[in-house]
């Protein structure tokens, strides 16, 4: 038997999703969230609430970038998720981080995390939250390629748990998709 929850923001896996931004001054911000994902083909579909330093950032440079939080970084992942930039200006440096500018759109790719899509903003709703971008470019270390392809047990990206406020670390191989043999 089932147990019922009613209305909750109950999803797994709920990616772990670093948003990176320049702020008036050049200066790089990052925000951690959870809400988010692919939304058309080559688009990415992220809520961030309009109080957020980001989103304020995001809406002058009409750019972004999106890594996926990994493993051996989750705890400045989270950092960057629990302080906001606009009580801590230099969030970014004290997560560790450092950027590099994208080659493809105006704002920062984090270099210690492993992938990274550079994107230019489509819409944002002020009300909703709901912003949509054009995903420009994808970029990942080589270090998590296998066969020139990413490899999700070298990335080891992390899931949000929102049911027990946790992180989770993704990668294990269970089946080959796209296969009749798998039934």
């Amino acid at each position: 038997m089932k147990k019922n929850f009613g209305k909750q923001t109950f999803m797994y896996p709920m990616p772990v999703l670093i948003i990176a931004t320049y702020d008036e001054d050049g200066t790089p911000d990052a925000m951690n969230a959870a809400w988010g994902g692919i939304h058309d083909t080559n688009q990415i579909g992220i809520c961030i609430s309009p109080e957020h330093k980001t989103a304020e950032n995001l809406l002058k440079r009409k750019a972004f970038t999106v890594s996926m939080a990994d493993e051996a970084h989750v705890r400045s992942c989270d950092y960057v998720g629990c302080i906001s930039a606009n009580s801590v200006p230099d969030k970014f440096a004290k997560a560790g981080f450092t950027a590099t500018k994208s080659e493809f759109v105006d704002a920062p790719v984090i270099n210690e995390l492993p992938m990274s899509l550079e994107c230019e903003l489509v819409s944002y709703d002020a009300v909703t939250g709901c912003m949509v971008g054009n995903i420009i470019n994808v970029s990942a270390d080589e270090a998590v390629l296998t066969d020139g392809k990413i490899d999700p047990s070298k990335l080891v990206p992390v899931t949000y748990d929102p049911v027990n406020h946790k992180y989770i670390a993704l990668g294990k191989v269970v089946a080959q998709a796209f296969t009749t043999k798998s039934l």
